[in-house]
């Protein structure tokens, strides 16, 4: 890991209307446009389905992590998250993210440890750290089949 702190750096564009573009260092670009919700064309990410993304993807990229700490033997984990976002006192704000996530893991592993390995990664996830919105984390496992190497 590099020394902190660390500068992630996005350009967005954008003209009057239609999408937004977002460019960074090495990424191809990606286009936005406003949800649905607001009127938008829906068939786009928006900031806020990007943001609902960044929950899961920062969770799944944290336990990747503690599993790995933890030795905990896995196959794959899949997380929903539901953002909700809700006017207070008279400003939009996301208020909670529902995330329920769905662990698998090979038959013999331990089920208690990727609960725990769970919920230590989602205490750990920068991204949900960095929000004011509630988050409620909500789990399954899985037991299934062997790894084979």
């Amino acid at each position: 890991m590099q020394k902190f702190p660390h500068h992630y750096v996005v350009t967005a564009q954008g003209p009057p209307s239609g999408d937004v573009e977002l460019h960074a260092e090495r990424l191809p670009a990606l286009r936005s446009a406003s949800p649905a919700e607001f009127d938008g064309p829906g068939d786009r990410w928006s900031p806020e389905t990007l943001l609902t993304a960044a929950v899961g993807d920062c969770l799944v990229l944290t336990f990747r992590g503690v599993a790995r700490a933890s030795q905990l033997a896995w196959t794959s984990l899949e997380c929903q998250v539901i953002g909700t976002l809700d006017r207070v006192e008279k400003s939009l704000q996301f208020v909670t993210f529902e995330i329920h996530a769905h662990l698998r893991l090979p038959v013999g592993a331990d089920q208690e440890l990727g609960r725990r390995a769970l919920e230590k990664a989602e205490r750990k996830c920068l991204i949900a750290n960095s929000l004011k919105a509630a988050i409620h984390l909500t789990t399954s496992i899985d037991v299934g089949e062997l790894i084979t190497a």
